[in-house]
C-alpha cells in the first residue's frame, strides 16, 4: 500500500491540545494506524544505556540524581576506562540490543575527554552496534569530532516545554539545548531527543514540548518519552504522579506528531505493569532501553522485556553496521541503477517515436 504520510514542521499548540482531548480509542485508533504505515508494528528497536560518567554534574535539573546541589544516593564515578565501556557494550550486543548508548554527568564534555570518547565510539562501532551518546552541550567543533569517529545519534532532550522550563532548569536556557541540536545536525548525525513527563507540568506544557520537537527543521529519528523517575533528595521527589492514560496520550500524539521518528518508551518502565507498556506499544512506541538500570534509575530486567515481548508477539529490529566502504559501494550501485533507468527509459521513448 502507497504510503501517504507527510511529515509536518508546521504543528499549533491548540492543534495538537485537540489530539489530546480526542477520545481515546480514536486517538489509539489513529496513533496505530499512522504507525502501521510507516514501520512494522511488531517490531521494537532495543537499545541499551550505559552511565560512563556518573555525579558531580554542576547542572540543577531538579528531577536529576547526578546533580552536585542535591543530596541523593548517587556515588560519583570518574569516566570510565574504554575496555570497560566496551565489556559493557559487548555483553549489551549479546543480550539483543542493537544501539548502545553512553552517558556522562557533564554540562559539556571538556577537551581533555574528546580521545577517550572517540574510542569508545570506534570500538562500539567495531562490534557492530550502533552509537548514541549523550554528554551535554555540544559545540560545532565536537559534534564535528564525533561524527568522524562514526557516532550515529547524539541524545540531547529539550525535557519540557519553553514555558515550564525554568521552573525546572536554571543553569542552561532551552536555546542552549536548541543549538546543540542544531550543531549535531550541522555535523551530520541522527537526533535523539525527547522529553519528560510528570514534572508537574501541565498539559499544554506538554502538547508544547511535541511541538517544539516535531517542529525543529528536521523531526528527531528518535524520540524518547520519559515518565519521571522520582528520586529522593531532588526537588521533584514529592511531586504528583502523572496519570497513566495521560502518559500513553502522551505516545499517541508523538507518533502522530512525528510519524517517521522511532518513539521510544524510556524511563519509568520499572513502574509500569506489562499492560500499560503494551498499550505504550499499541500507541506507536517502537523503542526501548533494554537492561536493569538507566544511568543511575532502575529499569525492567532484560528477561522480563522478552517474556513481555514473547506475550506480544513483538521482535527486535536487526541493525547491521555498515563501514564506508560499504554505504559508498551501495551508492554506487544505486547510482548505476539510476542511470541504467534513465537510459531505458531513454531507449523506450525513442523507440515509441
Amino acid at each position: 500500500m502507497l504510503n501517504t504520510t507527510i511529515v509536518r514542521n508546521d504543528w499549533t499548540v491548540s492543534e495538537v491540545q485537540s489530539l489530546f482531548k480526542m477520545p481515546f480509542n480514536d486517538l489509539m485508533f489513529k496513533a496505530q494506524t499512522i504507525h502501521r504505515q510507516n514501520f512494522n508494528a511488531n517490531e521494537v528497536q532495543v537499545s541499551t544505556l550505559l552511565s560512563i560518567k556518573t555525579g558531580a554534574c554542576p547542572e540543577d535539573c531538579k528531577y536529576c540524581s547526578q546533580s552536585a546541589r542535591y543530596s541523593t544516593d548517587v556515588e560519583k564515578e570518574k569516566l570510565m576506562e574504554v575496555d570497560k565501556v566496551l565489556e559493557a557494550a559487548q555483553k549489551a550486543k549479546a543480550q539483543g540490543s542493537t544501539r548502545f548508548c553512553m552517558g556522562a554527568g557533564w554540562r559539556n564534555p571538556k577537551a581533555r575527554d574528546m580521545p577517550h570518547i572517540v574510542k569508545m565510539v570506534e570500538g562500539v562501532r567495531d562490534l557492530g552496534l550502533e552509537t548514541c551518546m549523550t554528554l551535554g552541550m555540544l559545540d560545532a567543533e565536537q559534534a564535528g569530532t564525533l561524527q568522524q569517529a562514526g557516532l550515529d545519534y547524539y541524545n540531547h532532550n529539550l525535557d519540557t516545554s519553553p514555558e515550564h522550563y525554568n521552573s525546572i532548569i536554571t543553569t542552561r536556557t532551552y536555546q542552549d539545548r536548541l543549538d546543540t541540536l542544531t550543531n549535531v545536525r550541522g555535523a551530520g548525525m541522527k537526533v535523539c531527543s525527547g522529553g519528560i513527563v510528570g514534572l508537574g507540568e501541565k498539559s499544554v506544557d506538554r502538547a508544547s514540548l511535541l511541538v517544539q520537537l516535531a517542529n525543529l527543521d528536521q523531526q528527531p529519528e528518535s524520540v524518547p518519552i520519559n515518565m519521571l523517575v522520582k528520586i529522593e533528595g531532588t526537588p521533584l521527589a514529592d511531586v504528583d504522579d502523572l496519570d497513566s492514560f495521560e502518559f500513553i496520550r502522551c505516545i499517541a500524539v508523538a507518533r502522530i506528531m512525528m510519524p517517521k521518528s522511532h518513539v521510544r518508551l524510556s524511563a519509568g518502565r520499572e513502574t509500569m505493569n506489562e499492560q500499560m507498556q503494551a498499550m505504550c506499544f499499541m500507541a506507536g512506541a517502537n523503542s526501548i532501553f533494554y537492561g536493569c538500570k538507566l544511568l543511575t534509575t532502575p529499569n525492567p530486567e532484560a528477561d522480563s522485556d522478552m517474556m513481555l515481548f514473547s506475550k506480544l508477539g513483538i521482535n527486535t529490529e536487526r541493525f547491521n553496521a555498515k563501514t564506508p566502504e560499504q554505504l559508498q559501494d551501495e551508492e554506487h550501485t544505486l547510482r548505476t541503477a539510476i542511470v541504467n533507468q534513465e537510459n531505458s527509459d531513454l531507449f523506450y521513448d525513442a523507440s515509441a517515436s
